[in-house]
């Protein structure tokens, strides 16, 4: 072999692996994308259990929506593993972040918290690939941060710091027999949430004709403020009066629902109304990434 073609295969072999791709929607072919998008960026205060094979066997591993710090996760002293939905990642790919802090947990030595995980490359596992087959997320969103910390971690200094984040969460509870919709309370104020399915450019054009035609509310004295941007899909944001109960919102968000999945159906172009509407909802949206 020539020299030249020794040097060409050494500085292929020395090229570092490739960065992890940017995929909008990186929780996109899992059961129930909508309450992954809702953990990792809407719920304050949330816990899941799932499976993921990690390095050929079955892990159990604790999903949490934030961790002490929004450290990535924590190996507990008696081996749980929690992961933090929204730590702090950069690689592009929430899918690939989140195995690799759960895999980093795992070489961790037990009793310690990861403060930092390697940057995802294109040859890192999704969640898409390392999920127990039929595994479905399902949340539990607790009342306060307590899952924080174990009975023997609980000194004064740590209880202090956790009354203190406790205090300052946003009081949220699911809408009973609403898939990945919340109600919130934020000062004086009471919001809803809603995840929804769809592609966020398909969802914001459903929107638009529902609000053109003055049917995008959930009665008298509610409005749609605007919406978030959330992992490749939509989050719909309607406020209610304060003093409405999470579960007396079933019906009239079922109705919206209704009205939502008939004008996905439709395919004629938008009315000069409709587009007027369309720019409206996209001016006030807020990506969060």
């Amino acid at each position: 072999m020539g020299k030249a073609s020794r040097r060409k295969r050494q500085a292929e072999g020395s090229k570092a692996p490739a960065r992890a791709p940017f995929v909008n929607r990186p929780f996109e072919g899992l059961a129930n994308e909508t309450d992954w998008v809702a953990m990792r960026e809407i719920i304050p205060a949330a816990t899941a259990m799932v499976t993921m094979e990690l390095d050929g066997s079955p892990q159990e591993v604790t999903l949490v929506s934030v961790l002490p710090g929004a450290t990535p996760a924590i190996h507990r002293a008696d081996g749980e593993v929690l992961v933090g939905l929204q730590s702090r990642t950069h690689s592009g790919d929430a899918s690939r972040d989140i195995v690799l802090a759960a895999q980093t947990a795992l070489a961790t030595e037990p009793g310690q918290a990861v403060p930092a995980i390697p940057t995802a490359t294109a040859a890192s596992p999704r969640l898409q690939d390392v999920l127990a087959d039929g595994t479905e997320l399902v949340v539990e969103v607790q009342d306060n941060f307590n899952f924080w910390i174990n009975e023997e971690d609980a000194t004064p200094e740590v209880l202090a710091s956790l009354e203190q984040t406790n205090e300052a969460a946003v009081p949220t509870v699911p809408v009973p027999d609403r898939p990945s919709t919340y109600w919130c309370k934020m000062s004086d104020r009471t919001y809803v949430r809603w995840v929804l399915s769809e592609d966020e450019d398909v969802a914001t054009t459903a929107l638009a004709r529902l609000q053109a035609a003055g049917e995008h509310t959930l009665g008298e004295g509610t409005a749609l403020l605007g919406a978030f941007r959330a992992a490749g899909l939509l989050v719909p944001v309607l406020e209610v009066d304060p003093s409405t109960d999470p579960a007396d919102l079933t019906a009239p968000l079922q109705a919206l629902a209704d009205r939502y999945a008939a004008a996905l159906t439709q395919d004629a172009s938008l009315t000069p109304e409709e587009r007027r509407a369309r720019d409206g909802l996209i001016s006030r949206q807020v990506t969060l990434r």
